[in-house]
C-alpha cells in the first residue's frame, strides 16, 4: 500500500516566473518594500503589493512546533532542493506529494493577460519540478479563469507534465463555480481526466478585504459553500465522469452539509443521492481532529483523502498526519487504508 499526501504545498518564489513567455515579461512580480512592513517581502503584481508566500512564523512560535514548520527548510518548502524534499518525503514514509499552489489562495490579477501569463509560467515551473521528483511530486494545475479560451490547451499541457487536477477557490472573481461561465473548464476537465480541486482560500477581492484578519471565513467558507452548491445546482451531475476535491476544510461539516441539502432538495421537489459523495464523486480532505467514526457514519469512507499542508504554518497543517492517522485506534484498518491510498489514487487519477 501507498502513502499519498493529498495536500501538500510548493512556496513561490523568484524563479516561479522564470519560465514567462518572453513578450509576457512586462508582467513579472517585482520585489516590492511595503512602508508599513519593511520586513517583510513583497512583489508588486500589476502594480498592487502581493505578500510574498512562506513567510516564517516568528521563532518559538506554537505554529513552528504544532505544524511541524520548524522541520522543513526554505529548500525543501519552495522546491529549490527537490532532492531534500524527497528525503524529507521518505523521513515521513510518504510516496507521493499532490502540490497546490500558495500565492494563488487569493487573486493574483484582475487582468487576462496577466493572469494567463503568469498562469502559464506558474505550470511550467510545476512541470519541472515533476520531471525532477522521480513522479514522486504530482500537482494541481492553475488554470487561466479569465481566458476560458486558453484552459483546454494549458490542461493539456499540464496533464503531460505531471498535473493530476485543477485548482480553484469557492469563489472565483464574481461569480460562484456553480456558475455556468465556468462548464467550459468542467468539460475540458472531464475529458483529460483531471478532478476539479477545490482549495481553501478566496478568490474574490471584496469578499477577501470583508474578511481581513478572519482566516475561518476567508479561507473555509468559500470551499464549503462550493460543496453545497454545486450539489444543489446539480452540477456533478452534468458531467458524470468529474471528479471533485474540497480540500483542506476538514471533514466536520459534512454531516450537517448533507443534511441541509436533503431538505432543501426535498422541498424543491429533489432528492439528494443515498450516497452524496460517491455518486457524486466528490472528496474531501479530512484532518486528524476530525471525528472520523462519526462522518464516516453519515458519509461512507470510500470518498476521505488527508493532507498534511507541508510548508505551512496554519491551523490545517500538521506535518505528521498521515502518521498520526494510522495510529488511531478508533478507526478501522481499512478505513485508513482507504483514506491514505486508495481515495487519493481515485481523486487525482494516479
Amino acid at each position: 500500500m501507498s502513502t499519498i499526501d493529498a495536500d501538500c504545498h510548493v512556496i513561490e518564489s523568484d524563479h516561479t516566473w522564470d519560465y514567462l513567455d518572453p513578450g509576457d515579461e512586462a508582467h513579472r512580480p517585482q520585489p516590492y518594500v511595503s512602508p508599513s512592513e519593511p520586513d517583510r517581502l513583497y512583489w508588486l503584481i500589476d502594480g498592487a503589493p502581493t505578500r510574498q508566500p512562506g513567510t516564517v512564523p516568528s521563532r518559538g512560535s506554537p505554529s513552528q512546533s504544532l505544524s511541524g514548520f520548524d522541520r522543513t527548510t526554505q529548500e525543501t518548502r519552495t522546491l529549490e532542493d527537490i532532492e531534500a524534499r524527497l528525503a524529507h518525503m521518505d523521513e515521513l514514509g510518504v510516496d507521493v506529494q499532490v502540490l497546490y499552489p500558495t500565492v494563488y489562495l487569493t487573486q493574483i490579477s484582475p487582468r487576462p493577460e496577466v493572469d494567463l501569463a503568469l498562469a502559464k509560467s506558474y505550470n511550467r515551473w510545476l512541470g519541472d519540478i515533476w520531471h525532477g521528483s522521480e513522479g514522486r511530486l504530482r500537482w494541481v494545475a492553475v488554470p487561466p479563469l479569465l481566458s476560458m479560451e486558453e484552459v483546454p490547451a494549458q490542461l493539456r499541457s499540464a496533464k503531460e507534465n505531471g498535473a493530476c487536477g485543477v485548482f480553484m477557490r469557492g469563489f472565483e472573481g464574481d461569480r460562484i463555480i456553480s456558475d455556468p461561465y465556468f462548464f467550459p473548464l468542467y468539460e475540458a476537465a472531464s475529458e483529460l481526466d483531471l478532478p476539479i480541486t477545490v482549495h481553501a482560500g478566496c478568490g474574490n477581492p471584496p469578499f477577501t478585504g470583508l474578511s481581513e484578519g478572519e482566516g475561518f471565513i476567508r479561507n473555509k467558507v468559500p470551499v464549503t459553500s462550493a460543496f453545497h452548491s454545486l450539489l444543489l445546482h446539480g452540477v456533478p451531475a452534468r458531467f458524470p465522469q468529474l471528479r471533485f476535491g474540497f480540500i483542506e476544510v476538514a471533514a466536520a461539516w459534512l454531516p450537517y452539509m448533507v443534511t441541509d441539502l436533503s431538505r432543501r432538495l426535498e422541498r424543491a421537489g429533489k432528492r439528494l443521492a443515498e450516497d452524496p459523495l460517491a455518486d457524486n464523486r466528490m472528496y474531501v480532505a479530512c484532518q486528524t481532529n476530525d471525528d472520523l467514526p462519526h462522518i464516516t457514519g453519515y458519509v461512507g469512507d470510500d470518498n476521505l483523502v488527508i493532507g498534511s499542508d507541508y510548508g505551512h504554518a496554519d491551523t490545517s497543517s500538521e506535518l505528521e498526519a498521515l502518521r498520526a492517522l494510522k495510529q488511531q485506534s478508533d478507526v478501522p484498518a481499512r478505513t485508513i487504508d482507504k483514506i491514505l491510498d486508495d481515495n487519493p489514487r481515485r481523486l487525482y487519477g494516479l
